[in-house]
């Protein structure tokens, strides 16, 4: 695990398991599961990644003119796997200027998608009691996405998928228009040596800054 693990509820400092728990510990979050620190994504990042999750890997497939992959993020153990990924992508927005994605997957109550969108966690809540605010297609079948809160100023939107909550996240708020293009949502863990012709861009911020929230 690379860098210093943080927790994926908050972004605070967690400690190790010790001899008194056998949990990575928040101070605020208790036993939480560690989010290693963001690095330059490579296309071996994203291989490893893919490698090893539990839960898919959304990416949009083909992805859009123009679009490179500007990070990767999970969390997870030894004992549990990895149980959220998340992929970063930049390009142009399709009203103007540039935009930036964030596609996340993960089991019910681990908290990082939560967190990225700006709401308390750790999960989106009953979002699936009103009818959807947009749609993707993700593994092939039309997935129901509903807006969620967002302290980012950014389109945020969560759903199920695969069995999993799915976060699709776009920065700045206009950029919510690619929902409207019909995104395909694949996950990588299908895909073979197509991965290894991903581009990749420098780091994204947004992977370190996330919104603190409960």
């Amino acid at each position: 695990m690379r860098g210093t693990p943080t927790c994926p509820r908050c972004g605070g400092a967690v400690q190790p398991p010790g001899l008194w728990s056998s949990a990575w510990t928040c101070a605020t979050h208790g036993a939480v599961l560690p989010q290693p620190a963001p690095h330059q994504p490579t296309v071996q990042h994203v291989v490893d990644l893919v490698a090893r999750s539990k839960v898919p890997v959304w990416l949009p497939w083909p992805l859009p003119r123009g679009w490179v992959v500007t990070g990767v993020t999970c969390a997870g153990d030894e004992r549990s796997g990895t149980v959220a990924a998340g992929l970063a992508l930049s390009g142009p927005a399709p009203l103007g200027g540039p935009g930036e994605m964030l596609l996340v997957a993960e089991e019910p109550g681990v908290g990082m998608g939560a967190r990225y969108a700006g709401i308390p966690g750790p999960d989106p809540g009953p979002v699936s009691d009103r009818p959807p605010h947009a749609r993707v297609h993700a593994a092939g079948h039309p997935t129901a996405l509903w807006c969620v809160t967002s302290a980012d100023s950014c389109a945020a939107y969560a759903g199920e998928a695969l069995g999993c909550w799915v976060y699709v996240l776009l920065w700045p708020e206009t950029a919510g228009a690619m929902l409207l293009e019909g995104l395909e949502l694949t996950d990588a863990r299908e895909l073979g040596h197509e991965l290894e012709l991903l581009p990749t861009g420098a780091l994204t911020p947004r992977l370190a800054a996330a919104p603190a929230v409960a």
